[in-house]
C-alpha cells in the first residue's frame, strides 16, 4: 500500500510540474518575448484563466504526502524551511501581479507588475529544481528523522545545476505554449526561444547524467538493478526528440505534448531513480525516510485509497472542461 502512495505522490507531483510548468514558463519568458504592452498582454491572456487552477495541484501534492508520509513531510518542511517560505512569498508576487495588473490604468504600474511576475515565476522555477536537486543529493537526515540546512548548503553547485535545468525545461515548456497558443509575431518570436532552448534542454540532460552519479550511485545503479525502468529515461528522450521533429514541421501543439511528455518521462525517472526513498540521506549519513518508515498507519492508507480515486476524477473532469474551454477553443490545433 505504501508504494502505491509513492506512485500516487509522483502522480500528483508530475501534473502540477506539466501543467503549472508552462504558466511558470510563460513568466519567466515574459518580459523577453513580450517587447510591448500588448504583447505581454497577449501572454497574460493566454494563461489567465488556467494559471490559479494550475497551482492547485502543487497543495494536492503536498496533501498527499502529508496523508501518507507524514514523517517526510515534517522533515522536509522543517529542514527546508527557508525553501518553503521563499516558494511561498514568490507564488503571493506572482499572484498578486497577475491580478494587480490590470487594477492601474498606467503604463508604469503595468511595467512594475510583468517584471514582478517575470521574476517570481523564473525563481520558482529555479527554487523547484534546487529542491528536487537537493532530495536527489541526499539531506542529513539524523536519528530523530530530521535535518537543517542553511541557505548556502541548499544552494550547493549540484542543486543549482539542477535548478537550471529546471528553469530551462519550463521556459521551453512555456515557449511552446505560446507558440501553439499566440498570434502573429509573439508566436513566431516564441518559437524561435523554443527552438533554442531545446538545445539547452539536450545539453543538460546528457551533461547531468556524471554529475548524478557522482552524487547519488543509486539514481543510476537503481536501472541497472531493475532494466524495466529504463523505460523511464527512454520516454523522457523520445520526447525529446518528438518534440524537435515537430518543430521543425510547425505542429506546435504536438510540439507542446511532446514537451509534457518529456517533462513526464524526466519526473518518472527520478521518482524510479529513488525509489524506495522519498527522502535519502545523504552520504555518511545512514536515517533517510523510505515508503516503509515513512508512511501513515496501514488503516489510513487504506481507507484514503479508496477516496483518492473520487477527488482525481472530478479534478480532470474540471480541469478537461477548463481547458476545452479557454485553451483548445482559442488555439489552432494544426498551428
Amino acid at each position: 500500500m505504501a508504494t502505491a502512495w509513492f506512485v500516487f505522490l509522483a502522480l500528483m507531483i508530475t501534473v502540477y510540474v506539466v501543467l503549472d510548468g508552462f504558466d511558470l514558463g510563460v513568466g519567466a519568458l515574459h518580459r523577453l518575448i513580450g517587447r510591448t504592452d500588448a504583447e505581454r498582454e497577449e501572454a497574460v491572456a493566454a494563461i489567465g484563466p488556467i494559471w490559479n487552477g494550475n497551482e492547485v495541484w502543487l497543495i494536492a501534492g503536498g496533501g498527499v504526502l502529508f496523508l501518507a508520509f507524514p514523517a517526510a513531510y515534517a522533515a522536509a518542511f522543517s529542514g527546508l524551511y527557508f525553501g518553503l517560505i521563499l516558494v511561498l512569498w514568490l507564488l503571493v508576487g506572482r499572484g498578486l501581479a497577475l491580478e494587480l495588473r490590470h487594477q492601474v490604468d498606467d503604463p508604469l504600474w503595468r511595467i512594475g507588475c510583468d517584471t514582478v511576475f517575470w521574476l517570481c515565476s523564473a525563481a520558482l522555477a529555479l527554487v523547484f529544481g534546487v529542491a528536487l536537486g537537493n532530495v536527489v543529493r541526499g539531506v542529513p537526515l539524523g536519528p530523530d528523522g530530521y535535518f537543517h540546512l542553511p541557505l548556502f548548503s541548499i544552494l550547493n553547485w549540484y542543486a543549482l545545476l539542477v535548478g537550471l535545468f529546471g528553469l530551462v525545461v519550463l521556459a521551453a515548456h512555456g515557449a511552446h505554449f505560446l507558440a501553439a497558443m499566440a498570434d502573429d509575431v509573439l508566436a513566431a518570436r516564441a518559437q524561435r526561444w523554443a527552438r533554442a532552448l531545446w538545445w539547452g534542454e539536450l545539453a543538460l540532460v546528457l551533461g547531468l547524467a556524471w554529475p548524478t552519479y557522482h552524487v547519488r550511485h543509486a539514481m543510476l545503479t537503481n536501472f541497472g538493478d531493475h532494466p524495466w525502468r529504463i523505460v523511464f529515461p527512454a520516454l523522457a528522450l523520445a520526447a525529446l526528440l518528438a518534440t524537435f521533429l515537430w518543430q521543425r514541421r510547425g505542429a506546435w501543439w504536438r510540439a507542446f505534448g511532446g514537451s509534457s511528455l518529456f517533462i513526464v518521462g524526466l519526473m518518472a525517472t527520478a521518482a524510479a531513480g529513488l525509489f524506495p526513498y522519498l527522502l535519502p540521506a545523504r552520504a555518511g549519513h545512514r536515517f533517510g525516510l523510505t515508503v516503509d518508515n515513512a508512511a501513515s498507519g496501514p488503516h489510513a492508507l487504506e481507507i484514503a485509497v479508496f477516496w483518492w480515486p473520487v477527488g482525481i476524477v472530478l479534478a480532470l473532469v474540471y480541469f478537461a472542461v477548463a481547458y476545452r474551454v479557454f485553451v483548445r477553443d482559442r488555439g489552432t490545433l494544426t498551428r
